[in-house]
């Protein structure tokens, strides 16, 4: 997973994550004696945090990863907003990310988030700002 892992340096943070990685672990259980088959699956997302340009300082090709990587965010919660509405359109489609976890978020998929969080004050906002996402 880490040579497909994009890390670099920015004002903000030395070794940045510029890039979602998804891991999905497919299971298969077989009932024996009635041969009965479930089949699911586990995905593990680490996301790639959102960035304010103005306080990282990304140019070049750092700020063209932080833009697709914020207009990721915005569309995964996009969805989020949809089903919490239940509004007969979620727009799974509108970034890869939340198009490859539309079975997490559709029918009986189950999703739970764990959010890291900066100890330091100067970050309390962009900290807020992962816990109202």
């Amino acid at each position: 997973a880490d040579k497909n892992r994009s890390v670099a340096a920015t004002d903000s943070n030395d070794h940045s994550s510029r890039s979602h990685s998804v891991f999905t672990l497919f299971i298969v259980g077989v009932h024996r004696e009635y041969g009965a088959k479930v089949v699911g699956s586990l995905s593990m997302c680490d996301l790639a945090g959102s960035e304010r340009i103005s306080r990282s300082g990304a140019e070049g090709d750092r700020l063209k990863e932080a833009q697709n990587i914020n207009k990721s965010l915005s569309a995964l919660a996009n969805v989020f907003s949809s089903l919490h509405k239940k509004t007969s359109h979620v727009p799974y489609r509108n970034s890869k990310l939340t198009h490859m976890l539309q079975p997490c978020f559709a029918g009986e998929g189950k999703t739970m988030m764990i959010v890291n969080l900066s100890p330091e004050l100067a970050d309390r906002g962009e900290s807020l700002c992962s816990l109202r996402f």
